[in-house]
C-alpha cells in the first residue's frame, strides 16, 4: 500500500474531490493548511534585502516580507494499493494543473502496516 500526500490550491478542492471520486478514489482526507513553495519569492533577492536578517522599518521592508507569508492550501491524503498510484497521481495533476507556480506537490510514501480499529485486523 502507498500513501499519496498532496498539497493543492484551496480553490481546487471541489475539482479534486470530483476527479478522485470519478476515478474510483472515494476515500481520502482533506485538511486546510498554510504553506508556500520555494519559488514563491526569489531567495537570492531576499538574502540581499535581509542582509543581517532584519528588514528596515519602511514600505520596502514591509513589501519584502510578502515572500515569507503563508498561503492557504489544502492537504489531501489517500491510502491506496500500489497498482493505483499512477492513476491517482495523473488524476490529481489533471484536476490541479494550471501551468502556474503554486499548483501543488504530490508525495508518495510506503505504508508498511495498517490495522482496522474495529476488528484489530492487519490489512497490509
Amino acid at each position: 500500500m502507498k500513501e499519496v500526500m498532496t498539497f493543492i490550491r484551496a480553490n481546487k478542492v471541489n475539482d479534486t474531490k470530483t476527479a478522485l471520486a470519478n476515478a474510483g478514489f472515494p476515500a481520502f482526507l482533506c485538511r486546510p493548511c498554510l504553506g508556500r513553495g520555494k519559488n514563491h519569492m526569489d531567495s537570492n533577492l531576499l538574502k540581499i534585502v535581509l542582509g543581517t536578517g532584519e528588514l528596515p522599518l519602511s514600505d520596502v521592508g514591509e513589501s519584502m516580507t510578502e515572500g515569507t507569508r503563508l498561503i492557504p492550501k489544502r492537504f489531501f491524503t489517500l491510502i491506496i494499493n500500489d497498482d493505483e498510484v499512477d492513476l491517482a497521481v495523473k488524476t490529481i495533476i489533471k484536476a490541479n494543473q494550471t501551468g502556474n507556480p503554486g499548483d501543488g506537490r504530490i508525495f508518495i510514501l510506503p505504508i508498511n502496516e495498517s490495522y482496522v480499529v474495529r476488528t484489530g485486523e492487519n490489512i497490509v
